[in-house]
């Protein structure tokens, strides 16, 4: 049920784009949670109260329709879908079976499908691990560290902290026969919080990967501790902090993607991150009814910034490859203003994450309102760098090459 559009998988892809390699799944708008942070609920868009509580199964078939199509059309060899929300394990036990078969069922067998969820972890149960088991879904958990610093904001509608039912969830996740399916743990950033409480905190649950989030905001909007004229690092000193704890381990303990990019980039390496660097933005978000938008972190912006007016039922994901919005975020240091790519370190930092540099006068031709904080913790980060590798240079071993820092 479907018009011919640009995506018509017998033409060509269009030239100088980059194609969609993840689609994330609003299957569920609705969240047991009231976290007094969250992006979708706490912010000035307030477009959820008009969704479905729950995506239906002929937007699910749609939306397969619709990633297989671009697979097969751009010759992908792997695609990637995350099921998100609201709470997406509201959806139910039932939905998952549905929608990973339905996919699944859609796709060429020459492309590999990596499936995830990003959950709050207070329904995770051994039903839903059974089942994310036997279809191979990889779980991501929503964290902010230990009891104190979770539940500063992390709470139930009622007021009590969420904790102890997440953490129980982490425990079963963590049992031998659930162990692979553990993906990681999102942390958004408090300043309230001790910065190595925190780590701490989360490598209790011995996580794979982390993901330490700087609260979303901007210059209309700004976040605590930021805003127009403020040159204090506050953000940078709390990163800081946990980077050389990290940094200094005498093992690896887990994997901070931040501070794994901003290494990756500081060498010249790739670095994929909607928080830094200068990579394209490779993902789509279907929304319950079945629209496709833009990045849930532009709801803080302003309302309406998500919208394209596209549908799974109607448009293909190239579609959404010709929009302004989404050519703005695959263009690199063309998309910056005037300061970021005069700044020694735009190959590094891009700017920042684009919702960041939102404001309502002049909209995301700014850096952003991070910016002191990143040019802090990237310029520490390759001082360490620096520091290490003339030490190896100094012991004779002539690979390591202070010079290819950027």
């Amino acid at each position: 049920m479907h018009s011919t559009t640009i995506s018509d998988p017998a033409t060509s892809p269009p030239a100088g784009l980059t194609p969609l390699r993840h689609m994330l799944l609003k299957v569920h708008s609705r969240c047991n949670l009231s976290c007094s942070y969250c992006y979708v609920y706490q912010h000035v868009d307030q477009s959820w109260r008009r969704q479905p509580l729950i995506m239906s199964p002929s937007v699910i078939d749609a939306a397969a329709d619709r990633l297989a199509e671009h697979a097969r059309r751009w010759r992908l060899s792997r695609v990637t879908v995350t099921f998100h929300g609201g709470e997406p394990l509201l959806a139910g036990v039932d939905f998952f079976e549905y929608a990973v078969a339905a996919v699944r069922r859609r796709m060429s067998p020459d492309i590999a499908v990596t499936f995830t969820v990003q959950t709050n972890g207070v329904l995770l149960d051994e039903a839903f691990l059974e089942t994310f088991s036997r279809l191979s879904v990889r779980v991501g958990v929503s964290l902010d560290g230990d009891r104190h610093a979770n539940d500063l904001h992390r709470r139930f509608p009622h007021g009590g902290g969420s904790y102890t039912d997440v953490s129980a969830g982490l425990d079963r996740l963590r049992q031998d026969r659930f162990r692979h399916l553990f993906g990681g743990l999102l942390c958004t950033i408090n300043l309230r919080n001790d910065p190595i409480e925190v780590y701490a905190g989360l490598l209790r649950f011995a996580p794979p990967r982390l993901d330490l989030l700087l609260p979303h905001g901007n210059w209309s909007s700004p976040p605590a501790g930021r805003g127009p004229g403020t040159t204090h690092t506050p953000y940078a000193d709390w990163l800081i902090a946990v980077f050389d704890r990290w940094y200094d381990a005498p093992q690896r303990e887990t994997d901070i993607r931040l501070f794994s990019v901003i290494m990756s980039l500081l060498l010249g390496g790739p670095g994929r991150s909607e928080s830094v660097g200068l990579a394209p933005v490779d993902f789509v978000v279907v929304e319950t009814d079945g629209s496709i938008e833009h990045g849930d972190a532009l709801k803080t912006t302003t309302a309406g910034a998500t919208a394209t007016g596209l549908h799974v039922e109607r448009s293909g994901f190239d579609d959404l490859l010709l929009l302004p919005g989404l050519r703005q975020r695959q263009i690199g240091l063309a998309a910056l203003g005037t300061t970021c790519r005069r700044c020694s370190l735009v190959n590094v930092c891009g700017g920042g994450h684009y919702a960041h540099r939102y404001d309502r006068s002049t909209g995301f031709g700014n850096p952003s309102v991070y910016c002191p904080d990143l040019a802090r913790l990237i310029g520490h980060v390759r001082g360490r760098m620096r520091t290490d590798l003339r030490r190896l240079a100094a012991a004779g071993d002539r690979q390591h090459d202070v010079g290819a820092l950027r």
